[in-house]
């Protein structure tokens, strides 16, 4: 629930910003503009404004879940800002915004940059338009599964987007490799019940991470805040603000997978800059 104090700290951003409160500020976009790509040497000037394309693409469309087709015509035509989309995913910059965002935030919290430890779970949701999807017979939803690997403050750390009928353990060992890829140093892995499979196991060990379980209790009744496990469940609620991530709407998977990281580090870059 928004606090009073939430409420006015976002009032006095929305003040800063263009048009609409999803825009950035001039201080958000002081952390991303270092990021873009620079034009060829060869190559003619842009005739697009970059920071409309990412007002666009990265803030107003995700914010408000409408198609590319009912973006305003103020930000250009919807198949320019479509294909920068498509551009800026291909060299994986949303990907690299997220990760300085995420490290700037973590060293802002007096933490080390790069985390330790993890939580990891999964969330099936519906995707009418995917390419590719399957059927969660435990959540009976027809669309995407994902994956996802989240620091112990909440904040995303990997995300492997699969068809629903993929088990949690299976989708879990792209999660695994990932992490040891782009985040070597973390150790110990927070997951429920369901990722407690053979597999997964012996492919952590493999990759020297320690799994621990969080089990619920076996007279639980009703709902109950599990330690290290609450964190992961505030993450799907923080992607759901996000009206595009409320369902998968994008066909291509890759889109999708933009998309989140769009979301999780717009939401970053605005608390770093505006703590």
């Amino acid at each position: 629930m928004w606090t009073k104090q939430s409420r006015g700290r976002m009032a006095q951003i929305a003040k800063k910003t263009r048009r609409y409160p999803s825009d950035l500020t001039n201080e958000e976009w002081e952390q991303f503009a270092p990021l873009r790509p620079k034009p060829g040497r060869r190559s003619r000037p842009r005739e697009v404004d970059f920071r409309e394309v990412i007002n666009a693409a990265v803030r107003y469309l995700g914010r408000s879940g409408c198609g590319w087709r009912m973006l305003p015509i103020h930000f250009g035509p919807w198949q320019t800002v479509y294909g920068w989309f498509r551009e800026l995913a291909r060299r994986f910059l949303f990907q690299t915004v997220h990760d300085v965002a995420l490290m700037l935030d973590r060293e802002r919290a007096g933490r080390e940059a790069s985390p330790s430890a993890a939580v990891i779970d999964s969330q099936s949701v519906k995707a009418a338009q995917a390419g590719t999807r399957g059927y969660d017979a435990g959540k009976k939803i027809v669309g995407r599964k994902r994956h996802i690997a989240v620091d112990t403050g909440g904040q995303l750390l990997m995300v492997n987007l699969t068809p629903a009928d993929i088990s949690d353990s299976a989708g879990a060992q792209a999660i695994l490799d990932g992490i040891r890829q782009r985040w070597p140093w973390v150790k110990h892995l927070f997951a429920d019940g369901a990722y407690d499979r053979l597999k997964l196991m012996d492919k952590a060990a493999y990759l020297d991470f320690v799994v621990e379980i969080i089990r619920r209790s076996d007279d639980q009744k009703g709902f109950e805040v599990l330690p290290r496990r609450w964190v992961v469940e505030r993450t799907f609620g923080w992607m759901t603000r996000w009206r595009r991530l409320v369902r998968d709407y994008e066909q291509r998977i890759d889109i999708s997978h933009a998309m989140i990281l769009v979301a999780m580090g717009a939401d970053l870059i605005r608390r770093n800059a505006h703590p």
